[in-house]
């Protein structure tokens, strides 16, 4: 497998292909599971926004959202266990891209916004993949979807438009691969509101930087507390070199990155004028000193 210049194998192929059975035929076999553990936090951090806002029916938008894998997790309640199997289960490889959009159609229709904090949520995608956004929009999972890399530059007039509704933006692994060039831009484009924000990141990219963009634009950060498996390492290549890395940014992999798995960390940012000072109630947090470039590890 080719490694890419952040020491992981690359999978780039994954996710440009006209439906998701790649990606998910893949990944299973690596034990991709971040969306699934992130998927409890999201639906805390958007009970909370709605909450703290009074905002019913509030826009998430998903930077780096493949096809749509975080939105059908929290739009359709259902879990990573059943997607593999829908998309790479008996049968599946038979099926026109047509069949599984028309599948996928009637999951949407028969979960969508069901209970819960997803509860008439909205969800927009931002990918510089357009087969994987187009399938993501076709099959119901996305609302609406930005075909952009905004790494290279500004969003056009109708990207601007609709990233401003964002009011909460959250991701899971894509932090790293874009920068804080990506949310500075995100940011810059809202009309007087401040988007709360959730990204879970791999522990080999510095997190400093979206920090002390985030604090520039007027936004708190905190940490959660523990550590989350996003998948296990393809080959002993790829873990060596990612442990290289590791090393190389001082980040203490015994007990973690040692035992076969990529790990990520939570990082939460809101408002610094938001009233409620507590963040999804969780246990532990710390938060993250801009000055001190040591603290996302």
């Amino acid at each position: 497998m080719r490694v890419d210049t952040t020491g992981k194998i690359s999978l780039d192929h994954i996710y440009t292909q006209p439906d998701p059975r790649a990606y998910f035929g893949t990944l299973r076999g690596l034990g991709y599971a971040i969306p699934q553990l992130a998927k409890p936090y999201f639906l805390r951090l958007i009970q909370e926004y709605k909450d703290a806002t009074g905002i019913p029916d509030p826009t998430v938008l998903d930077i780096g959202c493949s096809y749509g894998i975080n939105a059908a997790l929290l739009k359709c309640d259902t879990t990573m266990d059943e997607l593999y199997e829908r998309y790479t289960g008996p049968g599946a490889a038979e099926r026109s891209r047509d069949d599984l959009l028309e599948r996928d159609r009637d999951l949407v229709r028969a979960r969508d916004r069901s209970k819960g904090a997803a509860k008439n949520v909205r969800f927009l995608g931002l990918d510089s993949s357009e087969n994987a956004l187009a399938y993501a929009r076709e099959a119901g999972f996305l609302d609406g979807t930005v075909h952009a890399d905004l790494e290279r530059g500004d969003p056009t007039g109708p990207q601007r438009e609709l990233l401003a509704e964002a009011d909460l933006v959250v991701s899971t692994g894509c932090l790293g691969y874009i920068t804080e060039k990506t949310i500075a831009r995100v940011v810059a484009v809202q009309k007087g509101n401040k988007p709360w924000m959730a990204h879970f990141v791999l522990r080999m990219f510095p997190f400093a930087p979206v920090a002390e963009t985030l604090d520039a634009a007027g936004y708190e950060t905190v940490r959660a507390g523990g550590m989350f498996k996003q998948r296990r390492f393809a080959t002993a290549e790829e873990q060596a070199q990612v442990m290289d890395r590791l090393a190389a940014v001082g980040v203490d992999t015994g007990g973690a990155e040692s035992d076969g798995w990529l790990l990520a960390r939570l990082h939460i940012s809101r408002p610094r004028a938001t009233n409620e000072r507590v963040i999804m109630d969780l246990a532990a947090v710390e938060t993250v000193r801009t000055e001190d470039r040591r603290i996302e590890q």
